[in-house]
């Protein structure tokens, strides 16, 4: 079937969607394309019909991944909400996304050092500057609008916000008892109820 069709594509984006929760269970080191091939049912030279590695797989779905996520950060800062509400907004959207990319978040967490090794793995990089930056600002316009407390060291606050939220991906389970949005707002009542200036 030449690429580009509807079917082509879809049938990529199910080959993709595979490859993805195999890396998030099993770790993209330990993961073969022989195992993708074999849970999609296809011959493993089948799958480079499609892609020439399980490298450009994983890149491919981190990349779009991280292009949604941070589109989204980026709406968020440049919006009209006050600080508090943005900041509000971004943690919300995190839990978003352990929900909705949850196997794309769990590579992410678990493999993206590895994968840093690799030249073409240089934007995962870029992207934890990119983050750190996105919540040191929402933390720094909090602090100047007084609604969160002058004395915080924002770089711990900072690695505090990050570790407790992206770290949930290894517990948090799509269809659970809570949503994401509950666990999101009980996040957020912790947090809050320690920075929030009353």
């Amino acid at each position: 079937m030449p690429e580009g069709t509807p079917a082509s594509a879809t049938r990529r984006d199910e080959l993709l969607a595979i490859a993805a929760r195999l890396f998030a269970e099993k770790g993209f080191k330990n993961t073969t394309v022989r195992d993708i091939a074999d849970a999609a049912g296809i011959l493993s030279g089948s799958l480079y019909h499609h892609f020439d590695s399980k490298e450009s797989m994983v890149d491919e779905i981190l990349r779009t991944f991280q292009e949604e996520l941070f589109g989204q950060y980026d709406q968020i800062l440049a919006g009209d909400l006050d600080p508090l509400a943005k900041l509000e907004q971004a943690v919300l959207v995190s839990f978003d996304a352990i929900d909705q990319h949850h196997d794309e978040v769990a590579i992410f967490q678990n493999d993206a050092a590895y994968l840093l090794t690799f030249d073409r793995f240089a934007y995962l990089a870029d992207r934890n500057r990119q983050s750190r930056e996105v919540w040191l600002t929402l933390l720094r316009n909090g602090i100047d609008a007084g609604v969160l407390r002058d004395d915080l060291d924002l770089e711990l606050t900072y690695r505090f916000i990050r570790d407790t939220v992206w770290v949930a991906v290894s517990w948090y389970r799509p269809g659970g008892r809570r949503t994401q949005t509950e666990i999101a707002r009980q996040y957020l009542s912790i947090l809050l109820e320690g920075i929030h200036r009353g």
